[in-house]
């Protein structure tokens, strides 16, 4: 580079210092099995913003890496630069890229906040263009872009074909201003950025399409930089199922921003003045591989004010004894005797020191963010519970898998099936269920805690208490646990038996949050088997023609046969067994919802059992 070049470059990394000023630019950098080269790429990245005087942050986020990146990140925060310094984040599992930005700027404190992939796809050598188009644009966001007319992309062409309809379809459905979302390099004012991320519910490919939008429909001003992106002959993710969550997605985003119009009425909760103390509440029969399980991932959670205090029938010491959990997170163990779940979660809320009792059962386990994503919530005062969903584990056997499958159709959940999927929207609800629930202590003292005369349902009945003390109960996606499901058919049917049986009976006792037509229409259906069986066994009368006794016959069997398209379409999978089975289990999960919902719609009383084999 000429004389001149390096003056040009030098007053251009002149205008970043001064924007900068005795602040700081903080580097967010997603990381995923890069053992082999991110303890490199981040010095590199630090010696570079070190040479020209930047006072810099460099956040590497390790989203769960399954070889050695964690130990490089390690070696990597070591002190070695006069003006940068490098702060790691580890995350214990893998959350996908929005749920790491978002880590990574939680741990942020600059003024300025650039979003940088690990892999060093986009040199940081770049940073000076950024903030000259800033300063130059009064932006609050600068976005590098492979479609700038000064940038310079070496770039396969199977890429830029979905680049380009990606981009495409962007601009006709989200109508950004801009010709690029993907590019790994972005420079945000922070007050704009945590804005936008409060806001976010896309953790994976879309997640920079959200942001932006989110950002666009708040008014935020978006400017573009030049890139130079030589990215060989990498493939990169571009699998076909990659492509697909990204569509589908990023058609999230679009119906969220155009048809909900959810970004601009989502709230964000102000900010909490203090890190209040957790009690995390395991009502359980015994120890058990499940409750070890759980027990493993609390000590993995990214906020660490937290008490743990488990409710076993009894403990005989050895072997019954769960294993410690951190250092520096306290585990209680009070053995119960043999009484109900609401029985030993009142006892758990009586010995608990918290300020929030987050229930969960022995037979989940939560996300390395759960208590992170829920606590923030209660710096809002009208908020006196939060909930997120419970999914399916990767792990569970394959019946059990299938079990989850039946509980996603959704033609057995319909507008329930946020409790057992990811994703979807926040939102306020009047009832969800104990196993990842949330809730003020002082709430539950006023109230006396759970109902102990019924079992199950006693979550629905402290979900009433808590809206009839004038409290709400919000719904996040992003506060996951996962949860093991009963297997199909049997030990899935008793567990969804007794739900229904409760439902049913609450829908004419406690109608506030039971009394819903969709809990009624598997009762309904099951009456419409019982006639058409009857209808369709009925001989053919002397005085009908067969003609219009094979209309009467097709009239009478239409619900029927739509009712069979509509699980065939639903249950579809390219697995011919698991579509199979998961046909019949939406049928049997009908059936038996539908019968013991009469059951309990009937009944003089509710029986209270005590927790068997199945938990609850």
């Amino acid at each position: 580079m000429s004389e001149g070049g390096r003056t040009k470059l030098e007053a251009k990394w002149a205008i970043a210092r001064d924007a900068i000023g005795i602040g700081r630019l903080s580097v967010i950098m997603p990381v995923y099995n890069l053992a082999d080269t991110i303890e490199q790429n981040v010095a590199e990245t630090a010696r570079l913003f070190d040479s020209h005087g930047i006072r810099a942050e460099l956040v590497p986020v390790d989203d769960g890496s399954t070889d050695d990146t964690a130990a490089a990140l390690a070696r990597a925060a070591e002190p070695k630069y006069e003006h940068v310094v490098v702060r790691p984040v580890i995350c214990q599992r893998n959350g996908g890229k929005g749920a790491a930005l978002r880590a990574g700027f939680d741990a942020s404190t600059g003024e300025y906040v650039m979003l940088l992939d690990g892999d060093l796809d986009i040199n940081p050598k770049q940073t000076p263009w950024f903030f000259e188009a800033m300063v130059e644009k009064g932006a609050d966001i600068v976005i590098g872009s492979k479609r700038h007319k000064r940038s310079v992309v070496q770039y396969p062409w199977h890429r830029r074909i979905v680049s380009w309809v990606y981009f495409t379809l962007v601009r006709i459905f989200v109508g950004l201003p801009i010709t690029d979302t993907q590019t790994g390099m972005k420079l945000f004012r922070r007050e704009v950025l945590g804005e936008s991320l409060g806001r976010m519910l896309v953790k994976t490919y879309a997640f920079d399409l959200e942001l932006l939008a989110i950002a666009h429909q708040r008014g935020a001003k978006i400017a573009e930089a030049p890139v130079v992106i030589r990215f060989g002959n990498k493939f990169g993710a571009l699998k076909p199922n990659t492509v697909k969550t990204m569509a589908l997605d990023s058609l999230a985003v679009f119906y969220r921003l155009r048809v909900l119009r959810y970004y601009a009425k989502a709230e964000v909760p102000p900010k909490l003045d203090h890190d209040p103390l957790v009690s995390v509440v395991i009502a359980c029969p015994r120890r058990s591989w499940m409750l070890d399980e759980c027990l493993a991932a609390l000590g993995k959670q990214s906020y660490r004010n937290f008490e743990v205090i488990v409710l076993p029938d009894g403990m005989d010491g050895g072997s019954d004894t769960p294993e410690p959990l951190p250092k520096d997170v306290k585990l209680s163990i009070l053995p119960t005797g043999k009484v109900r779940p609401a029985e030993k979660r009142n006892l758990g809320i009586k010995a608990a020191k918290g300020e929030i009792i987050a229930f969960i059962d022995d037979d989940a386990y939560p996300d390395a963010h759960w208590l992170e994503y829920a606590v923030r919530y209660f710096g809002d005062e009208t908020i006196g519970a939060v909930g997120g969903p419970g999914v399916t584990p990767p792990g569970d056997s394959f019946l059990a898998r299938m079990g989850g499958r039946v509980y996603d159709n959704l033609l057995v959940s319909g507008n329930y099936r946020y409790r057992y999927k990811a994703g979807g929207v926040r939102r306020d609800v009047d009832d969800y269920p104990s196993c990842n629930l949330f809730v003020r202590k002082s709430l539950l003292d006023s109230f006396g805690g759970y109902r102990t005369d019924f079992w199950p349902g006693e979550d629905t009945l402290l979900c009433k208490d808590i809206v009839d003390a004038g409290k709400r109960i919000v719904y996040d996606p992003w506060v996951v646990v996962c949860h093991h499901r009963r297997p199909l058919f049997g030990a899935h049917l008793r567990q969804l038996g007794r739900y229904a049986f409760h439902r049913g009976y609450f829908c004419k006792r406690y109608p506030s949050n039971s009394l819903r037509l969709s809990y009624f229409i598997p009762t309904l259906f099951v009456a419409y088997l019982f006639i058409w069986a009857i209808l369709v066994a009925i001989p053919q009368p002397g005085v009908m023609s067969v003609e219009l006794f094979c209309i009467w016959q097709g009239l009478i069997s239409m619900p029927m046969l739509t009712y069979i398209l509509l699980v065939l379409l639903t249950s579809f999978s390219l697995n011919p067994a698991v579509w199979i089975i998961t046909l019949c289990g939406v049928l049997a999960t009908h059936v038996t919802y539908g019968i013991r919902f009469l059951g309990g719609l009937l009944a003089k009383k509710a029986t209270c059992e005590f927790i068997g084999k199945d938990h609850a």
